[in-house]
């Protein structure tokens, strides 16, 4: 497997896109598997795996994770909440890892959020801390770490995550601290994504794509796939699914 296919996609918990009443839309898990079963990537990063319960409860073992490992046999896996905190609200939180290759070094890593005050429905509230998660495998013999992260959507906050950049530079200092070939993906929650390519940029990362539109609710690019120049990327493509808000992005890659 010199050549392989990486897929990032924030699945939202497995709720379906309804252009008339999104919220409310209904959670079909089932639609989400047959997403990712239908691009046959090598590699698949997940955000907001799990929906979050009221109070920060996790439920152990996490249902939709554990369903997506029935169901998508052949690949290892592994998953993380973020930190436990009562005062999650009731979004997408949790991050998945699968490869079609053994995972080992499992690294997972605490992102900070700033107080932050804003209102919720009428209550005044602080954001919850968010998560990177990150392994390596091996391909055609050839080590690789992979990383994933889902960050603070500053812009619903009324800041901006350029303004606070605490998240973004612990993932930085992971881009740096990486010799191996090696590939983040996530939702990164930046509306004016161009500050966070030349941030990443400046670690000798790169995006697949920066120009087409990954969200449903506003036309901004949060999802991306950064690779550091061990590995080329040959074809990519952002595909709309109604199984989620967000759209897929698989990238092809061979190494350099």
């Amino acid at each position: 497997m010199s050549h392989f296919r990486i897929l990032q996609f924030n699945m939202q918990f497995g709720q379906i896109w309804d252009d008339t009443s999104p919220d409310k839309a209904p959670i079909r898990l089932e639609s989400t598997i047959e997403e990712i079963r239908r691009h046959d990537a090598d590699i698949i990063h997940l955000q907001e795996v799990e929906r979050a319960l009221p109070g920060g409860v996790q439920i152990q073992p996490p249902p939709n994770y554990t369903r997506l490992k029935a169901e998508l046999p052949g690949y290892d896996s592994w998953f993380s909440y973020p930190k436990a905190d009562p005062r999650e609200l009731p979004f997408g939180i949790g991050l998945a890892i699968f490869s079609r290759t053994p995972l080992r070094d499992p690294l997972r890593l605490d992102l900070p959020s700033p107080a932050i005050e804003f209102d919720f429905f009428g209550k005044k509230t602080t954001p919850t801390d968010r998560v990177l998660i990150a392994a390596t495998t091996t391909v055609a013999g050839r080590d690789m770490r992979l990383l994933n992260t889902h960050l603070l959507a500053f812009f619903m906050l009324g800041s901006s995550s350029t303004s606070n950049p605490f998240q973004r530079n612990l993932v930085a200092e992971q881009l740096a601290a990486s010799s191996a070939p090696t590939v983040l993906t996530g939702d990164f929650n930046v509306s004016h994504h161009r500050s966070l390519v030349e941030q990443f940029g400046q670690r000798g990362f790169e995006t697949v794509q920066d120009s087409e539109v990954t969200w449903r609710r506003r036309p901004y690019v949060l999802d991306h796939i950064f690779h550091n120049p061990s590995i080329r990327c040959t074809a990519h493509r952002v595909v709309p699914t109604p199984a989620s808000d967000h759209h897929v992005v698989v990238a092809d890659f061979e190494f350099a």
